[in-house]
């Protein structure tokens, strides 16, 4: 890892340590990759109606791997100061020190290039449409500071991941993409809400926007049903616009009881679980509402 070392003689906090690399990758939560890989390649399936090249499956996985490491390192690195000061994430690497600055800023510069060459490599448009990509990833990290609705960008984000999917198998968006992209946006941002009662008290404090610090615990949970009720609609309307047939009408049934389920275990307010709400039942939302897909996509709506 002396490649990261940039200075003849650096301080202590910007040498990498051994064992950085896995640190970065616990930092970003690299493992969460899997809430919006899913419905990128839900959008490859229902998008053309026939498997695209390895090629061109390879450089979508690509863009979104780098596109979501750039935008979970800037988060790291503009909150760092903030993190560091709150009790729930101050053992996090950066503020912690497992993890030095210029080792995050090296990563952040890696992935912001793997996103470009890998949006340039899938087509002209992907190209042209990676600079507003980037500012919607990398902004949601400063919403926060002048504005309540960071849950909401922080979807759109997300949302890029079908819409820029589709665009690279198909070359334009289609009225499903839109619905498709609605479903993960409002998802998003209601189980970013939900995730956001933790600092409820934290953001009031230091000045710092969000759904629960404006509304409180009660009226943030409503808003989070709201939003996970639109998402079901969503893509309720995506299967409809597409036809779809038994299998992915059972994965969205299946997904309506996860968000109930996550609704039930909150209901109260009480935040004892809500790792298993944000982490275990929200990672099983995009792979249920694929493999309902691509069982259809496999069999054939001739077989169903």
């Amino acid at each position: 890892m002396s490649t990261m070392e940039t200075e003849p003689t650096p301080s202590p906090a910007a040498v990498p340590k051994p064992g950085q690399f896995r640190e970065l990758l616990d930092m970003i939560k690299f493992e969460h990759t899997i809430f919006a890989l899913p419905f990128a390649l839900l959008a490859v399936l229902a998008a053309s109606p026939v498997l695209p090249s390895w090629w061109t499956l390879g450089w979508i996985v690509a863009a979104m791997v780098g596109a979501r490491t750039a935008a979970m390192t800037f988060n790291r690195l503009v909150d760092a100061d903030l993190d560091a000061e709150n009790p729930r994430t101050r053992d996090r690497a950066l503020p912690a020190g497992r993890v030095s600055q210029n080792g995050a800023r090296i990563l952040l510069g890696a992935s912001i290039v793997l996103f470009g060459f890998a949006a340039g490599m899938l087509g002209p448009l992907p190209w042209q449409l990676a600079p507003v990509a980037l500012v919607i990833i990398l902004g949601y990290s400063l919403c926060k500071r002048f504005t309540s609705f960071a849950h909401v960008v922080l979807g759109l984000a997300l949302a890029g991941a079908p819409l820029g999917a589709w665009i690279a198998v198909s070359g334009r968006l289609d009225p499903p993409a839109w619905f498709l992209a609605l479903g993960v946006l409002t998802w998003t941002a209601g189980f970013d809400v939900l995730y956001a009662l933790q600092d409820e008290h934290f953001d009031r404090a230091r000045g710092l926007r969000s759904i629960p610090a404006r509304l409180g615990t009660r009226g943030a949970l409503w808003v989070s049903r709201g939003l996970h009720l639109v998402a079901l609609l969503s893509w309720a309307t995506f299967n409809v616009r597409l036809g779809c047939h038994v299998f992915p009408w059972l994965a969205w049934l299946g997904v309506a009881m996860i968000l109930t389920r996550e609704h039930w275990v909150v209901r109260t307010g009480q935040l004892d679980r809500i790792d298993h709400v944000f982490f275990t039942l929200n990672s099983l939302v995009g792979p249920l509402f694929f493999l309902g897909h691509l069982i259809e996509w496999l069999l054939g709506p001739g077989l169903l």
